[in-house]
């Protein structure tokens, strides 16, 4: 598990904070589509394909500064995850067209930001990166995020302290690192309960890629 996860609550960044963290997020999940074949990044972006495969930090700097530019790679189309009936990002659909957890029922226990499905299962093409979270609950259930891959047991990859946005005005947050997940990757995202509640909306910002003229419903 990476150890630099932590959150920067809204208030806290600048205009130019925000612009810059959704940007390394988009760069950052366009660096792993090359890395997964989906698009041809280096020939869409001048300079990269010279850039070691190794260098990753290096490829995802570059990657920022041709975005800064406006520019957008002609091969890779870029949405938000769709998680609804018939139009769905997963193997298997959810009944939700929102990110909501089941009720909160037993403090210590995860429950998925995904209700409907425990351990989701991107389709073949599909790439998500995760880079915030916002909850519309008060008082606020849940005390921890957790990102998995392999389902609802499996590795944690990154886990976020939520406690420490329950004085804060806006209850929203950037992460410090974004959470990449590939295609067919199966994962989970939970959220610890120390609350009894009823289902909560735990919104996870994101960026979700694709082949460019693909359908995106």
């Amino acid at each position: 598990m990476s150890q630099r996860n932590y959150l920067v609550n809204v208030e806290d960044a600048s205009l130019s904070d925000k612009v810059k963290f959704k940007r390394y997020a988009l760069a950052a999940g366009l660096e792993r589509c090359e890395v997964k074949g989906i698009g041809d990044l280096n020939a869409d972006i001048p300079g990269l394909q010279s850039t070691s495969d190794a260098d990753k930090a290096g490829r995802v700097d570059l990657i920022a500064k041709y975005l800064e530019t406006g520019k957008w790679p002609r091969s890779i189309d870029q949405r938000e995850l769709v998680t609804g009936p018939a139009r769905t990002d997963f193997v298997a659909a959810t009944a939700l067209d929102e990110m909501v957890t089941a009720p909160l029922a037993v403090i210590g226990t995860a429950y998925s930001c995904f209700q409907a499905i425990a351990a989701p299962q991107l389709i073949i093409n599909r790439l998500t990166v995760f880079y915030g979270i916002s909850i519309n609950a008060a008082p606020d259930p849940v005390s921890y995020l957790l990102f998995r891959t392999g389902g609802a047991l499996g590795n944690v990859i990154a886990m976020f302290d939520l406690q420490g946005q329950d004085t804060r005005l806006q209850y929203d947050a950037f992460f410090s690192e974004p959470v990449v997940y590939d295609p067919q990757q199966v994962f989970a995202v939970q959220v610890l309960c120390k609350i009894v509640a009823a289902a909560t909306r735990v919104h996870l910002h994101n960026f979700t890629f694709g082949p460019t003229g693909q359908t995106i419903l």
